[in-house]
Order: C-alpha cells, then sequence, then structure tokens
C-alpha cells in the first residue's frame, strides 16, 4: 500500500517544488517506486524533470475533471523508479470547475484508488495557495510535509496552514498526518538562520525533521537543466541533503 504525502505550504518560495522533485528523485535512487504529482498550474516540478510543459496532454488537470483515469496520465521519467503525473497551466482552471461538483474535495483521493498500491510513496507537489487544489491533495494524503524556510517570515502563515490541517482532519480526511516541517534554504553563516532553527525545533520539537536542507547553488541550477539534483550533481551538498530526508522518511515509514 502507498503512502501519499503533500508537500504544502500556502507560502511561495519555500522550496516546496524543490522539494517534491528532489525528494521523488532520492526515493526512486533508494530502490523505491514513487510517483510525482503536479499540482501547481505553475508546472514547475514538470519542467523540472524535463517534461516539455506545453506538450501535455493528459495530467492534474484531466484526472481532477475524471475525464482521464491515473494510469493514462502518467508519464515515465529519466530517474530510476519515478514517474509523473505531470500539470500544465490549464490547471488554473480546475479551482473555478470544481466549485459546483458534488465531493468536489475528493477528486483526486477517487483518481488515486486504483494506483495507490502500484507505488512505495505518492508526493504531490501543491500549489502555494490554500484552495481546492490544495484541498483536494490533503484530503487524499496520509500525511503532509511542511517545508519552513529559514528565514524572517517562515512562522508566519504556519500557523494558518496548520488550522487548515485540522480542519481537513475534522471534516474530510480524519486519517491525514503531519509527516513533518522540513526547514530549507539553511545558511549556517547567517544569525537570523540559526534563530529560525532554533524557533522551529523549540516549538515543534518532535514534528521536526532531523534533515536540513542548505542553501546550494547546485539545487537552483538543477531545475534550468529539466533534472533533479540527484541526476544533476550526485555528489553536491543538496543531494547529500535529499537523500538524507529520503531515508529518514524510509526509516520512519519502516
Amino acid at each position: 500500500m502507498g503512502k501519499i504525502i503533500a508537500i504544502a505550504n500556502q507560502k511561495g518560495g519555500v522550496g516546496k517544488t524543490t522539494t517534491s522533485v528532489n525528494l521523488a528523485a532520492s526515493l526512486g535512487v533508494l530502490e523505491k517506486k514513487v510517483l510525482l504529482i503536479d499540482a501547481d498550474p505553475q508546472a514547475n516540478a514538470t519542467s523540472g524533470l524535463g517534461i516539455d510543459v506545453e506538450s501535455v496532454e493528459i495530467g492534474t488537470y484531466q484526472l481532477l475533471e475524471h475525464t482521464n483515469s491515473a494510469k493514462q496520465a502518467i508519464v515515465k521519467t529519466e530517474t530510476p523508479n519515478l514517474d509523473i503525473i505531470p500539470a500544465h497551466i490549464d490547471l488554473v482552471a480546475i479551482e473555478i470547475e470544481l466549485v459546483d461538483k458534488d465531493q468536489r474535495e475528493y477528486m483526486l483521493k477517487k483518481a488515486l484508488q486504483e494506483i495507490k498500491d502500484d507505488y512505495d510513496f505518492i508526493l504531490i507537489d501543491c500549489a502555494p495557495s490554500l484552495g481546492l487544489l490544495t484541498l483536494n491533495a490533503l484530503t487524499a494524503a496520509d500525511a503532509v510535509i511542511i517545508p519552513i524556510q529559514c528565514e524572517y517570515f517562515a512562522l508566519e502563515g504556519l500557523g494558518k496552514l496548520l488550522n487548515t490541517v485540522k480542519s481537513v482532519q475534522k471534516v474530510h480526511n480524519s486519517e491525514l498526518d503531519i509527516e513533518g516541517l522540513l526547514l530549507t534554504m539553511y545558511d549556517s553563516r547567517l544569525r537570523l538562520s540559526n534563530q529560525v532553527v532554533e524557533e522551529v525545533q523549540k516549538h515543534f520539537n518532535d514534528m521536526v525533521f532531523k534533515t536540513i536542507i542548505q542553501r546550494n547553488v547546485k539545487l537552483s541550477e538543477a531545475p534550468s537543466y529539466g533534472e533533479s539534483i540527484i541526476n544533476y550533481d550526485a555528489s553536491s551538498k543538496g543531494a547529500s541533503n535529499y537523500l538524507s530526508l529520503a531515508k529518514e522518511i524510509i526509516t520512519k515509514n519502516s
């Protein structure tokens, strides 16, 4: 039975897509069968794995509309053991189109039923909002990873997201768990980075992953080549951080 993990934070630029792509690739390299679902209209996870967004004909949009099955939407990637359900800019329209549908929060959950057992992990890269797309992801997921940038405004908005998680647990998905808070873009030279790490660890102790994702030039470069950090530079700090996170998640779920 595959575990579905949403990677969510309504703040943009906190490393959601970077985490989705590189964690998925790292789990794949560690011989887990992984599916990444791009649930963000910006489709950065799709292009970040070398898929031409313009050529996507069946993706997350069709999945949520139930016009195509999950099996029809799956695309193989260059990374071992990693498949993706890509996104296209047309995903922008889904929020409006689902508004008057029955059980609109359960569209993704229903669509994933038939393939859930085919993978060890299914990761969902969420849009930077708390709209219907993210709600669908949280309703379908078994757990959520929350990336937190090591910067001043990091904790702002975290309360809002945790409240959303609570209300999803109450109304749509009582099984939803917090897999962990992930500290990203850490720079050990900055006093502020260290303060944020201390603050988050003090407030949330066991909920925080031991692995911290450090600022790394290679991590920023990899998407422009359509590659995960594992394919782009396996010896980089970024690759070792995400492999360490993948191992932590495998251990936690074994």
